[in-house]
């Protein structure tokens, strides 16, 4: 029968579908034979958006353009990501068509070229976003137009605004509803599970949502996926907190600020993370979160992602300026980012970390127990579940007295069960070349060489740090180990540490 003769009810031509096995994250693909009758007949050609439908679902694909007899005429493969979206099952037929025109492009275009979004044009852009109907080119194109401090408060607010509207929106009984972040950029520091671990023992509401990683070795949901499930819907998100206080959840599986997770997915290959967008980012998930309060960490270092104090205070001002505007409270600790905390660097290796200090071990990384408290004592203080002053005490007494690492085992089985984090096949040191003095640590480099191990893909990879600044070492000394899951990536990482200065070790002689 002729795929022409099997159009849908508006007489689009339509495909019988196949399923390719190609993995696209989650940009949707759709695969067509080049003398295809569609192909021709509708005068597609490579990289053409189109408008796939099937059984009520519809969504926007990129066309990719197939030689070579791979597939009969009146077939179309599809990619993974779109499969799924759209339910499609073998033999179905999927009725294809050209993609409406952008119109919200035009602003895009504009930005480029140095105009000012207004409300109703980062509205039209973040709809058109969160709904699947932007390429990657695209999202990269308003990405790199909104950075470099091309947006200003206004713009920032309004995407904030527009990022919580396209989505689900959170409520919680109770006056004060807490949460805490990091902005990034130093591996490790790994405190999140640990601030609400304790925040919740206190019975303060933490409601955490957390993102995957965007240019770290790890995010807390890579980390928390480790130990327990995080792919939570609302329904069980709900249930979670109603019963302990608090969830370790990814925001990603929640359709809260969901353009925010398809900008982190192109954001993460360009290495780019403006402050409009990283502001718009981390303020919208905590709105649609249901957060009244909001601690926010900013680890400030020379290869930290905020390098200086100017850095520091711009970003601290904006933080502040546009949560107001949504009526959020925050609050913004600038933190030590001359150097990674804890030792691990990769999700298992982080988690490891966590649940050292959880369980109180001896051998747990003493900056991050030191940091983890210290948050979640300004935490608590900050929304008013201990008198100012009390807030050290209490925390340091909740993790003491094993309070803090039952409430973090209860969260992790109310989230579908509790999980000893796995451990890396290969494992390699780097030993010192001479004896000195650790003067210097490049958190970048040290991040990039974690990510050639493997990390995040890979759970078990990354590295572990042996080290501190300032510490003397000795020649043959192990600086760190090298965890990874395959020979390649191993070796991958250890040719990236022979030629790059990620340690700076005075000699002494």
């Amino acid at each position: 029968m002729s795929c022409l003769m099997r159009g849908g009810p508006a007489g689009a031509p339509a495909l019988r579908v196949v399923r390719m096995g190609i993995d696209t994250s989650q940009e949707f693909v759709i695969y067509m034979p080049r003398e295809g009758p569609v192909c021709r007949a509708e005068g597609f050609t490579a990289l053409s958006r189109v408008e796939l439908r099937l059984r009520g679902r519809s969504l926007i694909a990129t066309l990719n353009v197939v030689d070579g007899g791979r597939l009969a005429p009146d077939e179309a493969g599809l990619s993974n990501s779109a499969w799924q979206a759209l339910g499609a099952r073998p033999g179905d037929d999927v009725d294809v068509a050209h993609a409406p025109v952008l119109e919200s492009m035009s602003r895009v275009r504009a930005k480029i070229y140095g105009h000012r979004l207004d409300a109703a044009s980062l509205a039209a852009i973040v709809g058109d976003v969160a709904a699947g109907r932007y390429p990657d080119v695209h999202i990269a194109a308003f990405l790199t137009a909104c950075a470099g401090g091309r947006m200003d408060v206004q713009e920032t607010i309004e995407l904030t605004r527009a990022m919580v509207e396209v989505g689900e929106r959170l409520a919680w009984p109770g006056a004060v509803t807490g949460d805490k972040h990091c902005v990034g950029g130093l591996p490790g520091n790994r405190t999140t599970p640990i601030v609400v671990a304790i925040a919740a023992a206190a019975g303060l509401v933490v409601p955490k949502t957390s993102s995957r990683a965007i240019t770290s070795p790890a995010g807390t949901a890579d980390v928390m996926e480790t130990m327990a499930p995080v792919a939570l819907d609302l329904p069980t998100l709900r249930r979670v907190v109603s019963r302990e206080g608090g969830c370790l959840a990814w925001g990603g599986a929640l359709a809260l600020s969901p353009a925010d997770d398809v900008l982190i997915r192109v954001e993460r290959p360009l290495d780019l993370d403006s402050d409009a967008q990283l502001v718009a980012s981390v303020l919208s998930k905590k709105i649609a979160a249901g957060s009244t309060h909001v601690l926010l960490d900013v680890p400030v270092g020379p290869t930290a992602k905020v390098r200086g104090e100017a850095d520091f205070v711009r970003l601290k001002a904006l933080l502040e300026v546009v949560a107001q505007a949504h009526g959020l409270h925050a609050r913004v600790l600038r933190s030590d980012g001359t150097q990674p905390v804890g030792r691990g660097m990769g999700p298992a290796l982080e988690a490891h970390d966590v649940l050292a200090v959880l369980q109180g071990r001896a051998d747990a990384p003493a900056d991050l127990r030191d940091k983890g408290v210290a948050l979640a004592a300004a935490l608590l203080e900050f929304c008013g579940r201990v008198p100012a002053g009390e807030g050290p005490a209490v925390a340091a007494r909740l993790l003491a007295q094993g309070a803090a690492w039952r409430k973090f085992l209860a969260i992790c089985e109310a989230q579908g069960g509790f999980r000893e984090p796995p451990r890396a096949a290969l494992r390699e040191p780097a030993l010192a070349q001479w004896s000195g003095r650790v003067t210097a640590m490049d958190s970048r480099r040290l991040a990039r060489l974690a990510a050639l191990a493997g990390a995040p893909n890979v759970a078990v990879a990354g590295l572990e740090l042996h080290v501190k600044l300032g510490q003397r070492v000795a020649v043959g000394q192990p600086l760190l180990t090298l965890h990874a899951q395959a020979r390649g990536e191993l070796d991958y990482a250890r040719q990236y540490l022979a030629a790059s200065a990620v340690f700076t070790v005075e000699r002494e002689e």
